[in-house]
């Protein structure tokens, strides 16, 4: 077995950060581009991309059900040429996917495209629609499937450290070979050292400043690609599925899909420098909406983007390229300087075979003697392995959610569908553990204080052995809805306390309130990620344990008051640590432009 220390500088960002959103798993009509390659250039590298992509895609569907799914994708066809050529590319698609097909393309004609989307308009600009194509392609929960690769390598015996930075490469004696690094822990400021026999660079889009670290001249390897992407409300796509305009009026891939209850539309593939917090430009969002709204029949309005934000993707970059479109798509693994390897390229696809590929580089660097060979090609993440689609039903039948009134009650509330559903898809087989959390009140607290008669008989009930065992040394976890009204014999529990208990319930317990108006996240989340996925900042829930920042940015900023309490309760911050961190947070969603904090001016979407 191979020792691995992990770190990562802002709490695993990778690239589910500094490419801020890549949420399709598959190569859907970028395939039928590569595929369109292969056969009139005759490139067998875009051919065996593809095979590749499709393959990759596949394992990480299934080694993570809770957080990847299929989703269909339209294309619609103005004339009947466009009809043709994607249908025959597509089914070639079908073809060479073989068994790892997620389902058959097939053609849909006006009217039924209509009715599977109902926005779609079927005039426009003097084009008539004559129907639409439509593939299967892969979608994932990108934030959280990063956390849960992070939790994964620490659970098979990885050492992981976020919030940490390499500050610079240490040599050997001659200084032939790289053997350590010296790391900076940014919430503190400590710097150490750590000594390995090969360190691995994938620093994404920051990959070629870790090379010159060892060696000053190295020639670059990335050529920055930027991505936009803007959120707006559900109702500009339906909920099972998405929109591909596979060229626009510039050549670039516009899509538009239903993610995580609204609807982002995006592009790719635009020349970018490599900056820390890319923001996306104002001419950027509007041309998504110009080109989004030439297929829609609603207004489409700068007043709705909700939030918007720009991607670094790190293509590996071949120095006499001159654009973008001739770069590969594949990664590149390389050796600048004996014991330090460098992956970079690729895409979130293909993560699992970028890191099989730099650990056999590493092996080979370090001459390293594993005991075995890769085994994550069937390695479930976190929360993977057993989960079912219907497992959201036992949140709802079995748990509630307590919550604080703004009266300074606490008032158990059901575990409702949205609730359940997002805490199944977001923790997989873990979801109770964040369920019990909204729903607990410490019975040692609540023996003291002064309670309702219903609620003393609740635990009386609760201390006979058949109930729950050791309830006086732990949390007690309410088994739910019917149980709960079974014991009390009422409907609904008002449980007046005193001002002792709010401010302990604030602090640790009754977390079951929804953080914002809208959205299924939960208090309890909060305090979950603190204790169980380095969530160590703000920034790190609203971002990169969830992903409300890029789904609404007001709705986060709204939100940030509470999620620092609750991280301050969890980790025992001062009155100036949390007030760095709204600073720090209101910064950051600075960054976002959406239609409240962005400027814009003329006037064309309002």
């Amino acid at each position: 077995m191979l020792r691995c220390f992990q770190i990562g500088d802002e709490a695993y960002k990778g690239d589910a950060e500094l490419e801020r959103g890549r949420l399709r798993l598959g190569i859907g009509l970028e395939g039928v581009r590569y595929l369109e390659k292969a056969v009139f250039k005759f490139d067998y590298g875009q051919l065996k991309l593809v095979f590749h992509a499709l393959e990759e895609r596949k394992q990480v569907i299934d080694n993570a059900p809770h957080l990847c799914n299929a989703l269909p994708c339209m294309t619609p066809c103005f004339d009947w040429f466009e009809v043709v050529y994607y249908w025959i590319g597509l089914k070639m698609y079908d073809l060479i996917a073989g068994a790892r097909l997620l389902h058959l393309s097939r053609f849909y004609s006006t009217e039924e495209s209509v009715e599977l989307f109902p926005t779609l308009a079927k005039e426009g600009k003097g084009r008539r629609l004559r129907g639409t194509v439509v593939y299967y392609d892969g979608q994932m929960n990108d934030a959280r499937l990063n956390v849960g690769l992070a939790c994964t390598a620490a659970l098979a015996g990885a050492t992981v450290l976020n919030h940490a930075e390499v500050v610079s490469l240490l040599k050997d004696d001659i200084g032939e070979r790289i053997i350590g690094a010296q790391i900076r822990d940014t919430l503190t400021g400590k710097e150490f050292d750590t000594y390995a026999k090969v360190i691995v660079n994938a620093a994404g889009p920051f990959c070629d400043s870790i090379r010159k670290m060892a060696d000053k001249n190295a020639r670059d390897m990335i050529c920055p690609s930027s991505g936009v992407h803007i959120i707006l409300p559900d109702y500009y796509s339906p909920e099972g599925m998405g929109l591909i305009v596979p060229k626009t009026k510039d050549g670039r891939v516009v899509f538009m899909l239903p993610w995580l209850g609204r609807t982002v539309a995006g592009t790719t593939d635009s020349n970018t420098t490599i900056t820390f917090l890319p923001e996306p430009h104002e001419d950027e969002i509007q041309f998504i909406l110009d080109a989004i709204s030439d297929y829609l029949n609603v207004k489409v309005r700068r007043t709705d983007v909700l939030s918007a934000w720009s991607g670094i993707r790190p293509l590996a970059m071949n120095p006499s390229a001159k654009n973008t479109e001739s770069i590969s798509r594949d990664h590149v693994v390389c050796e600048d300087l004996p014991g330090l390897i460098t992956i970079t390229g690729g895409k979130w696809t293909t993560y699992r075979s970028m890191a099989e590929d730099a650990v056999d580089a590493a092996i080979k660097s370090g001459k390293l003697t594993p005991t075995s060979g890769c085994v994550t090609n069937n390695l479930h993440i976190v929360g993977g392995e057993g989960w079912d689609p219907a497992s959201f039903t036992v949140l709802t039948q079995q748990y509630m959610r307590m919550k604080i009134s703004y009266k300074g009650k606490v008032v158990p509330g059901v575990m409702d569908t949205a609730s359940a559903k997002h805490l199944s898809h977001a923790y997989g087989t873990l979801a109770e553990r964040v369920a019990a959390i909204a729903q607990t009140m410490k019975l040692n607290e609540l023996s003291t204080m002064h309670l309702s008669r219903d609620i003393k008989s609740f635990l009386g009930e609760a201390r006979k052995p058949n109930f729950y065992s050791n309830v006086l040394s732990m949390p007690i976890s309410l088994l739910g809805a019917d149980a709960f009204r079974q014991v009390v014999n009422v409907d609904v529990v008002v449980v007046d306390l005193e001002e002792e208990f709010c401010k302990q319930a604030l602090k640790d317990e009754c977390l079951g309130k929804r953080l914002a108006h809208g959205y299924p996240f939960l208090e309890a989340e909060v305090a979950y990620c603190a204790r169980h996925e380095y969530c160590e900042s703000a920034i790190d829930f609203i971002a990169r344990r969830s992903r409300l920042a890029f789904l609404d940015t007001d709705a986060a900023g709204r939100a940030l008051p509470r999620v620092i309490q609750i991280l301050a309760a969890e980790h025992k911050w001062d009155k100036s640590r949390q007030k760095q961190e709204l600073q720090k947070a209101k910064e950051f969603l600075e960054t976002f432009k959406s239609s409240k904090n962005a400027q814009f001016h003329d006037g064309k979407h309002n």
